[in-house]
Order: C-alpha cells, then structure tokens, then sequence
C-alpha cells in the first residue's frame, strides 16, 4: 500500500479517497470534440422555447443596482436536436455594464443578440427584480428606501414584438369598511398586496417614468400607503387617512382597473388584490383580466 505524506494536500486528498486522473481517449480540442446539439435531422417536432431560468444577475432599476431573475429561451427547429446554451450567457453579458439596465430597450437588444447568435426564429426574456426608490413620508418629509417587485417580459420574432408585458406587486395598507360600520371605538386593517401584469401596447411610446405612474396607480387607490420612515405626525396622518378611506380588496381591484385602464400605454391587464387579514386566518382576495 501505498505510504502517503499527510503534510501535503495531494496526500490528504489520497488518504480521503481522491485517486489519479486516468489516461483519456477523447479528444482535448473543441474542433475535435463531438457536437451532439448541433445535429440535424427529422427529431419530431419544433419546440416553442428552450433556454434557461432561475438565472441570478444584476441588474440596474432606476437609479440602483438590484438583483434580478432571468429566464431566456428561443425557439428550436424540428431539424435541430438543441441549442447552445452558453450563448444565452454570452449574448446577456453584452449588456453588462455593472449590472444590465432593466427597460425594454436593453432586453430588446439582448434578445437581438440572442437570436442571432443562435440563428433561430424568436427569442424571449423575463426578468424580476426588486426596484428601490426614495420615497418621503407624508408630513415630516423625510426620505427613505422603499421598494416594489418589478416584471419584464419580452418576446421577439421575424416580424418584430410578440410580447410586451410589464409586472409589479406592491404593498399597501387596507382598511375593512364593514368593520368600521359595526365597531364603536376603530377597525381591523392588514397590509394588502397588490400584483399586475400590464399587455404593452406596442404601437405607444413607453413613457420614461412608467414605474413611477404604475406604483401610484396600485398604492393612491389603497386605503393608506406604506412608508420607510414614519414619525409620529406621519402615523396619525397614515392612520387618520387609512380611516377615511375603508377598502374591501373587491373596491380596490375595480378603482385600480379605472385607472389602468386610462392609461393610454395599457393594451390590457390581469390584476390581483390579496388582504393578509388581521382578524383571520386566512387572506381574502379578488382577480381580474381585462382587455380594451
């Protein structure tokens, strides 16, 4: 048996169970190496996407860097049993620039990159991430961090965009109206969240602040907003306000609705109001789509 030296790494390794490379026959040289995804023939069908997700990365929202999650995907023809899937990577890393802006406009040029590394029909790309922003309480006007989870989801073909969709879920405060009709002394309020999922029209110009005009249209409609930094003039104000405007989650979703429906960039939407209640176990909820 071999006498192994425990002082070195080599020998700890052995005496762990580590053993020698073997002597290979395959070749070493990537112009001799077999190319199994780039075979072609009859393989039955084409696949809609094919690609990656739960990709971790950087990512740029506004004015801060954030961590976003990635699924990118094209399209494989019947003839073509797959794709290369460091190319996704690669055609990602273009836009690298201390993390990849979050807009339309660089996933659109990723996507270009894509397809044509991969010299397939369509490309795709979805991304979430966290948006951070100032934003100031209601009465001493002091500044802090808030955030809301921001979507993007976009599809390009041969004939241009085939999907455009931009997501956000943010939180707010709601106050039941049937419990401020029945109890003498206050009523029962929760933390709220409301999620979107907003159809681009793609023949309208996406305003720059989009984010900003989206977050309002979710929180001014709630019973109160949420705050990072709160003194005790901004809680009477948040709580005072939350008071005079009781929600049930089904007023939420419909005033919400009006008003994304206005918006002139909005092609349609699916919406949802969820109540974590405070006097239940449960939550309460209410869902929606609509198309114009």
């Amino acid at each position: 048996m071999e006498e192994l030296d425990l002082t070195t790494r080599e020998g700890r390794f052995k005496h762990f169970g580590s053993v020698d490379p073997v002597e290979g026959t395959k070749p070493i040289e990537k112009e001799l190496m077999v190319d199994l995804q780039s075979s072609k023939k009859d393989f039955l069908f084409e696949v809609d996407s094919v690609g990656i997700n739960n990709l971790s990365y950087p990512v740029v929202i506004g004015d801060f860097q954030s961590v976003g999650n990635f699924e990118l995907a094209t399209s494989l023809r019947k003839n073509e049993k797959g794709i290369n899937m460091s190319r996704i990577l690669e055609s990602l890393e273009t836009q690298n620039d201390g993390g990849v802006r979050l807009d339309f406009g660089t996933l659109e040029t990723v996507l270009g990159t894509l397809r044509d590394r991969m010299d397939q029909e369509s490309a795709e790309v979805t991304a979430d991430g966290k948006w951070y922003f100032a934003k100031q309480s209601p009465h001493t006007q002091l500044s802090g961090m808030a955030h809301a989870d921001v979507k993007y989801s976009l599809e390009i073909g041969e004939s241009g965009t085939t999907r455009k969709q931009l997501g956000m879920t943010a939180m707010v405060t709601t106050l039941c109206p049937c419990s401020k009709g029945i109890s003498e002394y206050s009523a029962h309020n929760q933390r709220g969240y409301v999620k979107v999922l907003l159809d681009i029209d793609p023949e309208k110009e996406l305003p720059d602040d989009h984010r900003e005009q989206l977050y309002e249209v979710l929180e001014i409609n709630a019973s109160s907003q949420l705050y990072p930094i709160l003194k005790r003039t901004d809680e009477k104000m948040v709580t005072e306000r939350a008071y005079e405007n009781p929600r049930f989650v089904e007023d939420l979703i419909r005033l919400i609705a009006y008003d994304l429906v206005e918006l002139d960039w909005v092609k349609g939407f699916e919406l949802e109001c969820r109540n974590e209640e405070s006097i239940h176990q449960h939550d309460a909820f209410s869902r929606m789509r609509y198309q114009k």
